[in-house]
């Protein structure tokens, strides 16, 4: 019998439960499908500011497409543009 059996032995049919429990979480996330259009537009502002986790950035490069990211972006720099120039003429007045 090899460690890892012997290691197994020991550790008993909890962590095999927990382990299969684990996977099936992890899979049924990846069948998900693909992200919404308020998940990309949130995740383009937040790496816009650098503000966005790890976990979300492995999301998007798992189920975003890049159309989607392209589209979300252009509307958010327009949004942000048009945000600064009524900051501006607001304080200009």
């Amino acid at each position: 019998m090899s460690r890892l059996d012997e290691h197994r032995d020991e550790q008993g049919q909890t962590d095999t439960a927990d382990n299969q429990t684990e996977e099936t979480l992890k899979q049924e996330d990846r069948n998900r499908g693909s992200l919404s259009f308020w998940q990309t537009l949130v995740s383009v502002g937040q790496a816009s500011f650098g503000v966005q986790n790890q976990k979300n950035k492995e999301r998007d490069f798992e189920k975003g497409s890049i159309k989607g990211f392209v589209g979300a972006a252009l509307i958010f720099t327009v949004l942000f543009v048009l945000t600064l120039v009524i900051i501006v003429n607001v304080v200009l007045d």
